[in-house]
């Protein structure tokens, strides 16, 4: 039969009110560590109901259904209370310090024949058109130029 209680010692009841009371921590590991502490049954308090906690704890009654199973299985109390290991990696910016540096020379630069002045969407495609990237936004080039306080009106 699964275990659905949730019964600590101690050492590990200490550590929790510790980890919620001490230091600077990520506030959803703090509202686990709440649940469980609310979910203990090893102080032969009255058992609180998984709504009741969640009102307490300002979280939804499928997070304490959620937090319980993953405390069951962990293997221990400091896995438990790690944020997860990230499965794919941060999306690296299109837009380096070099691009930067080629957009902002190519604003400042003489404006194409035929054209008053550098609008967005000239700059996005000039820059593509010279190969400095494969493909960007005018919105992308309306951020760094808004970066560098640069305005084409």
């Amino acid at each position: 039969m699964k275990q659905t209680q949730i019964k600590l010692k101690m050492k590990d009841r200490s550590a929790l009110l510790d980890f919620c009371t001490k230091g600077v921590r990520n506030v959803r590991l703090v509202n686990r560590a709440k649940i469980i502490l609310a979910l203990d049954t090893s102080t032969k308090k009255e058992k609180e109901s998984h709504e009741d906690i969640a009102k307490r704890i300002g979280v939804s009654r499928q997070t304490v259904n959620n937090t319980q199973n993953d405390f069951l299985r962990a293997a221990n109390i400091s896995l438990f209370l790690q944020r997860k290991k990230r499965e794919t990696p941060p999306v690296l910016p299109k837009v380096t310090g070099e691009l930067e540096a080629r957009i902002i020379a190519l604003a400042c630069g003489k404006v194409p024949e035929g054209y008053a002045r550098w609008t967005l969407r000239l700059l996005a495609d000039k820059c593509v058109e010279l190969h400095y990237i494969k493909t960007i936004s005018h919105m992308t080039i309306k951020r760094v130029l808004k970066k560098t306080n640069l305005s084409l009106i």
